[in-house]
């Protein structure tokens, strides 16, 4: 869950002492930039860019650890297909669907041999087949044949005994497996419209396939329509969707609203909710409500693992609170779990953000001597710290470091070094930063572009700052509120 680095859009350092430009008296007319400053941001864009879809929200100043809040196994992951649900005659078929010459023309001729009068519908072995047939063929990669065998079975006049909501389940699943998000969505909708009872297995497979493709607005509507309509959510539904109110930055009351509605309606919360809820207090800073949620955790009986204690270690490290972390790392220890690159990265991101910048090194060597190799997370954040206290010349040290370490930095590595050297004047240096980013197969992010152009504007280069809006847009970048406001704030200093 490691974000990107946001840096401040109005930069709070002075301009650069007045020799690094010409004077610049404001009149109705913005005055051109230097001459010799004029081409600096246009010799380095490139010659074509793919385009980008900016992100809506703005991450955090320091980057925080990568997590997984933890996922269910699939015991039969990485194993041959277990035919054990199909009968002989159903064995038969399947081998026939898969191999490599069969024609779909020929579909019709193999299923309704599942049909004839020895085994009829209302035998509930045939729906095993059914369902069972196409699990195998999705988990083959033939999506598209299990779809084509799913329609098949819709178009019956007897397919409201044959299809329910654990097979739309199957094959909306297999579907967003599959990439075909809305081809899954459409399904779903037309089946709905053609009166097909859809249970809240179906719901919860439509809901994690949004997610899974980070359309968390649909998600939402998905869970509010299936309220709406009655169907009673189960554990996993309220463990999606509140994994998904974290990841969209709801507010607490709304995280709050949907865990009362689960345990009001019968539904416990497992170890995976209190983790997840633990983790949504993290965009908001909200330490206190995670220690909260931590300790209600402990009374209902479930006892904290790595993912709990990493996750309110990362929150106590967003809201700068490092001596709370090490409390919970001291817990964390005495309980058996051994730190891991998670817990590391989130102290040294809660000491980094309080400025404590020497213990934060202290603990990049205990990690080191603990055999654990820093990444890239961890190099930035403290690459970060040290540029966000004017320590520069630390910074540069942190960052040849990681080079020789043979870590490759990421966007938010070059967007913190991008503001440093815009921050202090030093164009050239920033521009070749630009060029590295680029050598390293980074694209320039809307932090990127926004630090451009803040820099360029508090130094009243009006040029630079519409080359890079002109270039920013042809980038594939929607503008913003956030975008907007340091084009002002630009364009004010230029005296335009």
């Amino acid at each position: 869950m490691a974000d990107k680095l946001a840096l401040p859009l109005l930069l709070p350092n002075p301009p650069p002492p007045k020799p690094f430009f010409h004077d610049h008296t404001p009149t109705a007319a913005a005055p051109p930039s230097p001459p010799n400053l004029t081409p600096l941001f246009l010799d380095h864009l490139p010659r074509q860019q793919t385009p980008i879809t900016a992100s809506p929200n703005y991450p955090s100043s320091i980057p925080t650890p990568r997590r997984r809040i933890g996922k269910h196994k699939d015991p039969n992951k990485g194993k041959p297909w277990v035919h054990h649900r199909l009968s002989p005659q159903g064995k038969l078929i399947f081998r026939s669907l898969v191999e490599p010459q069969f024609d779909i023309k020929n579909l019709d001729d193999e299923l309704s041999i599942l049909f004839n009068s020895s085994n009829r519908v209302e035998n509930d072995f045939i729906f095993l087949d059914v369902l069972a047939i196409i699990k195998a063929l999705g988990h083959n990669k033939k999506c598209e044949l299990a779809l084509s065998v799913f329609e098949w079975i819709r178009k019956r006049s007897d397919s409201d005994k044959l299809i329910n909501g654990s097979l739309v389940a199957v094959i909306i699943s297999m579907l967003g497996k599959d990439g075909q998000v809305s081809t899954a969505a459409t399904l779903f909708h037309d089946l709905q419209k053609d009166g097909f009872d859809l249970d809240v297995y179906a719901y919860t497979s439509l809901i994690t396939v949004f997610v899974s493709t980070h359309r968390y607005k649909e998600a939402v509507m998905i869970f509010k329509k299936m309220e709406d309509e009655g169907c009673q959510p189960i554990l996993i539904t309220y463990n999606v969707i509140l994994n998904v109110y974290g990841k969209m930055g709801m507010p607490w009351h709304k995280i709050v609203e949907i865990f009362d509605n689960m345990k009001s309606s019968g539904v416990a919360p497992d170890a995976y909710t209190y983790n997840t809820i633990i983790s949504c207090c993290r965009r908001g800073s909200l330490y206190e409500e995670a220690k909260g949620i931590f300790n209600e955790m402990k009374l209902a009986g479930f006892s904290p693992d790595k993912v709990t204690y990493n996750a309110l270690l990362d929150v106590y490290g967003k809201s700068r609170r490092p001596k709370e972390a090490m409390e919970v790392l001291k817990e964390m220890e005495i309980n058996g779990f051994s730190p891991s690159i998670v817990t590391y990265n989130s102290l040294i991101s809660a000491y980094a953000r309080d400025g404590l910048l020497e213990e934060a090194m202290e603990l990049k060597l205990k990690m080191v001597e603990n055999g654990i190799k820093p990444d890239v997370f961890t190099y930035t954040t403290l690459l970060s710290g040290f540029e966000k206290n004017g320590k520069d010349e630390s910074a540069m040290r942190v960052f040849h470091e990681m080079k020789a370490a043979g870590c490759n930095p990421n966007i938010c590595t070059f967007n913190a070094l991008i503001k440093m050297y815009g921050n202090r004047g030093k164009f050239t240096e920033m521009m070749k930063i630009f060029d590295d980013m680029k050598a390293f197969g980074c694209k320039a992010d809307l932090v990127t572009w926004n630090t451009l152009l803040a820099v360029f504007g508090q130094n009243g280069m009006d040029t630079e700052v519409s080359g890079v809006f002109r270039e920013m847009k042809r980038s594939g970048f929607v503008p913003e509120r956030d975008t907007f406001n340091t084009l002002i704030s630009a364009y004010s200093r230029c005296g335009a």
